[in-house]
């Protein structure tokens, strides 16, 4: 009697099925093994330290979190003595593919596309060995950390796992609309393929460029800025039927939406249109902090950007337009850091980094405690909290089993002196280790 064809259909299926799961089996058995002897380890959850403890790694997952030190048979077995284990960092506010300096205003007329592609390269292997294994890029030029992002996971290139934003989005005149300053017979018409963007049917287009050429989420500029030539820094740039066609259509195509908003009424807008994140967010009232609380708005505060550009422009680095707003606007946001988080916001942690030196992402963790947030806390936000906003804690921020093994440590312990954090030591990216003893590992391990 001959089996119908949906039976067999069944059975080959079943078959495959179980073939599917033996060489998933196998594989786990033959992926290699290694642990790692933390004197402390940072648990991200909880917000507390734990002590000496144990973290095994298989292929490039956290496999066993144990207290004490256990050394199982055939495992490479790397000790670090007196150090703090942490999750690897979470940074949910990069530019890896610029860095401000004296001359950039100039270079923007005589770089090409490739030399920011090659600087990218380097930014990157700088965030990574700083301790940040993971970033979310909020503004590129060109959808260029698309492809930054695709070679650092295909391992071509070295650097933290990416999600980004691609170019950031903007109105005519905008943040983000880099003809801003330029001559009548230079600045054109830039337009959606430019991402910039007038109306909500524009913005509707513009969202969905973005989903067509790769980019992971979405970066809005509803408010002025500081580092472009315009004047306007804080006011709304974006009307409210703007930004809500913007982040209803980023939504419907399973995109978070960040924005930056300086000033209090774009901020607003911004949240009762449903964004995932607040950048920045300088003149946040009390109604802005009641609304984000009560929308589970997310809050990257950048708090040394702000410092970093009024030093700078005390120094006289920034064309005139620029340092009139940095020393406006740079020094008000340790007080906002301060009101948001004794109101209740929720923090992930954002740095900037590209308008201040990258590898030195770190810098926000010695700000924020000053600004009156807990050690704890503020390590939380660069694991957990990062890995939330991005909308994978269920595979980053925290050492646990499953997740993917990325570990960073530092000397002594950072909820007592939270300037370790300058000092990261080591780092292990999906069970690679990038640097151990302080030293770049030039060979992954």
């Amino acid at each position: 009697m001959q089996m119908p064809a949906f039976s067999l259909f069944r059975c080959a299926r079943r078959a495959a099925l179980a073939c599917a799961c033996l060489s998933a089996t196998l594989a786990l058995a033959q992926a290699p093994v290694t642990v790692v002897h933390c004197d402390k380890l940072f648990d991200s959850i909880a917000g507390t330290m734990l002590g000496p403890t144990t973290v095994t790694i298989a292929g490039d997952k956290f496999d066993k979190v144990e207290p004490g030190t256990q050394s199982p048979a055939g495992a490479t077995v790397i000790d670090l003595p007196g150090a703090t284990c942490l999750p690897g960092l979470i940074d949910d506010h990069v530019h890896l593919d610029m860095q401000f300096g004296k001359n950039t205003y100039a270079e923007a007329a005589h770089l090409n596309f490739a030399n920011m592609v090659l600087h990218s390269t380097l930014y990157a292997r700088r965030t990574l060995l700083a301790g940040f294994t993971t970033v979310r890029n909020v503004g590129d030029h060109d959808y260029d950390t698309v492809a930054l992002r695709d070679e650092i996971a295909a391992g071509t290139v070295i650097g933290p796992r990416i999600f980004t934003a691609g170019p950031a989005i903007s109105t005519t005149g905008g943040h983000a609309d880099w003809t801003n300053g330029l001559s009548l017979g230079l600045q054109g018409d830039p337009g959606p393929l430019q991402s910039i963007f007038n109306g909500p049917d524009e913005a509707r287009k513009v969202v969905r460029l973005h989903y067509k050429n790769g980019a992971d989420l979405i970066k809005a500029m509803p408010s002025g800025g500081v580092m472009d030539l315009g004047t306007n820094g804080s006011g709304p740039q974006m009307s409210q039927d703007e930004i809500d066609a913007l982040v209803s259509t980023a939504h419907d195509y399973g995109m978070k939406v960040a924005v930056h908003a300086h000033g209090a009424e774009a901020i607003r807008r911004s949240v009762l249109a449903g964004v995932d994140s607040v950048e920045h967010g300088t003149f946040m009232d009390d109604q802005d902090i009641q609304l984000m609380v009560q929308h589970h708005t997310f809050y990257c505060p950048t708090v040394y950007t702000g410092q970093f550009v009024a030093e700078q422009a005390k120094k006289g680095a920034y064309p005139p337009t620029v340092a009139a707003k940095a020393l406006a606007i740079g020094p008000q946001i340790l007080n906002t850091v301060s009101r948001a988080y004794k109101g209740g916001v929720k923090f992930a942690y954002g740095t900037d980094a590209g308008v201040y030196p990258h590898g030195q992402n770190w810098e926000d963790f010695i700000y924020l405690v000053k600004a009156g947030l807990p050690p704890a806390y503020t390590l939380q936000m660069a694991t957990i909290n990062a890995a939330q906003l991005l909308g994978h804690d269920d595979q980053l921020g925290s050492v646990t089993p499953g997740k993917f093994a990325d570990l960073v440590a530092v000397p002594g312990n950072p909820l007592d002196d939270i300037s370790v954090m300058s000092q990261v030591s080591f780092v292990m990216k999906a069970g690679v280790v990038y640097k151990r003893d302080g030293k770049e590992v030039l060979q992954p391990e």
